[in-house]
């Protein structure tokens, strides 16, 4: 079957993409930027539309010959705009698929209350339901973080993430049903919510059949539903939290709902519905807390509701303890005000369980510690971008955009290989740090944090190697020439745009560590900014210089996560393709 995998960049569809090549599928993936796809160990495996969902033309390129579709795409801590931002590719989208004959969408989604929605009927294929506001009756949308979206979701239909949604009353017949809006336990759906809810109907809506898969909560190595879960009980031996914890939800293993994706492209029968899919526990979010420290070996944890702390005191307060930024931490604490608890599970008509049945909470727990200490983390919730964000690649003209361009440069011998000094280059951020300062940076990184910024604590995917759209802290991978040069592209709130290069270089025999720290202002804002900050550089960048070379001259790099120090050993060999998710 030939796929298309659209938000091929993020936690979901990076995952999704070798799963389906294991399946024997060909697989074309659509991204805004190729060059984020380039050191995937499957990029040669698969083909690469560069393309905007909202870009009819585009799409309907990146459509040619394809018979599944996997909508992955959806904005996750943007700004006001982005519901609107979401309902143009959608629309646009979901015409390009009409217009080329795609078999079949698939959309990953988010389980809403059951009172959210009321049935409508169905349809049959090619027909359409409509609404007094023109919008399709049932919504889908994706989530590429691995956090599904909130509440529970009624069997007429509900938000969806990736894919589209199906009949309202489970049948096996080919109608789509829709929503019709109302409350839901826990209160009205967020914002965010709605939105998917909406690109889900304007899916719907369409002549292309569609499947809608609705989760909860997915838990994954480096997903942003399990990091929070992770960080908050690992952080906080005794929590005074929000009601949100007090609410059931049903949470499903990351290779249950990849195995359900996989599947969805080889079923024959037309199928137009959407499916509930969760794992076997039905549980508090407190519960699930108290799951994770024993898996992890934690003394139990005292969690002390408290009443009265908003969604938004709540985000804050989970981006100040945890790595995922405020940004994104309020939609995933918006989703969980209501009951995410599985209807039905007629999808085994289609998928049957596996032999051992479904993974359960301690199990998918354990596996994702598994990933998380052999460094096996293939995907995290920061692959994806982040609304915002600065994306524009290092300017090559000084006068680039008609302004300036300010520039840090400094370069220093070191006595070691090349190889050794780029084993330190490519290990740098995350648990190893920045080799100067550490008080300031985690102060700058703090500061970002206080303004709605990522922060210093995403980590890395990995302890040892990058790769280009690899999140380290507050950086981003923007180029990886192995053995040369890393930049880094700055994801922190600037006035501005900036970078920082880390050279390996061979200078007359001798190795030579460049390094580069590069600031486009934006504004006179920006150019405040650079002359406030410039007289610390000497302090930052001054002893960073010095640490790495002198880090390369002893050969050892600080102990990842899990023990053992990195060794200069070669990338694993064998099949780049992950068939064991986490």
């Amino acid at each position: 079957m030939k796929c298309l995998v659209t938000g091929a960049a993020g936690y979901i569809g990076g995952r999704l993409v070798p799963e389906l090549l294991d399946a024997g599928h060909e697989v074309r993936c659509m991204v805004r930027s190729a060059g984020r796809l380039r050191d995937q160990p499957w990029a040669s495996l698969v083909e690469v539309a560069q393309a905007d969902a909202s870009d009819a033309e585009q799409a309907a390129k990146a459509l040619e010959g394809i018979e599944v579709v996997y909508y992955l795409i959806h904005t996750m801590g943007g700004g006001s705009d982005f519901s609107a931002a979401d309902r143009e590719a959608a629309t646009t989208f979901a015409a390009a698929c009409e217009r080329a004959g795609v078999r079949r969408v698939v959309y990953l989604g988010g389980l809403v209350p059951e009172e959210k929605h009321s049935h409508s009927g169905g349809r049959t294929p090619g027909e359409r339901h409509s609404r007094p506001d023109g919008l399709a009756p049932d919504g889908r949308h994706s989530y590429l973080d691995g956090f599904a979206s909130d509440g529970k979701r009624s069997p007429s239909g509900g938000s969806v993430q990736d894919g589209k949604h199906s009949d309202p009353d489970g049948s096996a017949s080919g109608g789509k049903h829709s929503h019709s809006g109302g409350s839901a336990p826990g209160g009205k759906l967020s914002p965010h919510m709605s939105s998917r809810v909406e690109v889900g109907e304007i899916f719907l809506n369409s002549s292309t059949p569609a499947v809608v898969l609705r989760a909860a909560v997915i838990i994954g190595s480096g997903s942003a539903s399990f990091e929070m879960l992770r960080y908050l009980t690992e952080r906080l031996p005794v929590m005074t939290t929000p009601r949100w914890v007090s609410t059931r939800t049903q949470p499903i293993a990351i290779r249950d709902v990849l195995r359900y994706l996989v599947a969805w492209a080889s079923v024959e029968e037309e199928v137009n519905r959407s499916f509930d899919i969760g794992g076997p526990d039905v549980l508090t979010y407190a519960d699930m807390m108290r799951v994770y420290a024993e898996v992890a070996g934690l003394p139990r944890r005292l969690i002390i509701p408290v009443p009265v702390l908003s969604p938004g005191l709540s985000s804050h307060w989970v981006g100040l303890v945890t790595p995922v930024p405020a940004g994104l931490a309020r939609p995933l604490v918006e989703s969980l005000r209501n009951e995410a608890v599985c209807d039905e599970h007629d999808i085994a008509r289609y998928v049957e369980d596996p032999p051992g049945g479904l993974v359960g909470l301690r199990r998918a727990v354990e596996l994702a510690l598994e990933r998380i200490k052999e460094a096996k983390v293939l995907t995290r919730w920061s692959s994806a971008s982040i609304a915002g964000a600065p994306s524009d690649p290092l300017p090559t003209d000084p006068d680039w955009a008609g302004g300036s361009l300010y520039v840090d440069a400094r370069a220093r011998r070191a006595d070691a290989s090349p190889e050794a000094l780029w084993a330190v280059v490519e290990a740098v951020g995350g648990e190893s740090g920045w080799y100067s300062l550490p008080l300031a940076w985690s102060l700058r990184g703090l500061l970002d944090r206080l303004v709605g910024g990522v922060g210093l604590r995403r980590g890395r995917r990995d302890p040892k190697r990058l790769r280009v759209g690899d999140s380290v802290d507050f950086w981003r991978v923007e180029e990886v020439e192995p053995g040369r040069l890393l930049r880094l592209r700055a994801e922190m709130r600037l006035p501005g745009l900036a970078w920082l290069e880390m050279r390996v270089l061979t200078y007359r025999g001798e190795t030579v560590y460049g390094q580069r720290a590069i600031f486009h202002p934006r504004g006179l804002a920006g150019h405040l900014y650079w002359w406030a900050v410039a007289p610390f550089h000497g302090l930052i960048f001054g002893p960073m210089l010095r640490n790495v070379a002198k880090a390369a001259e002893r050969g050892v790099l600080p102990v990842p996560p899990g023990g053992g120090a990195p060794t200069l050993d070669a990338p694993p060999s064998g099949d780049p393709r992950n068939t064991v998710p986490g």
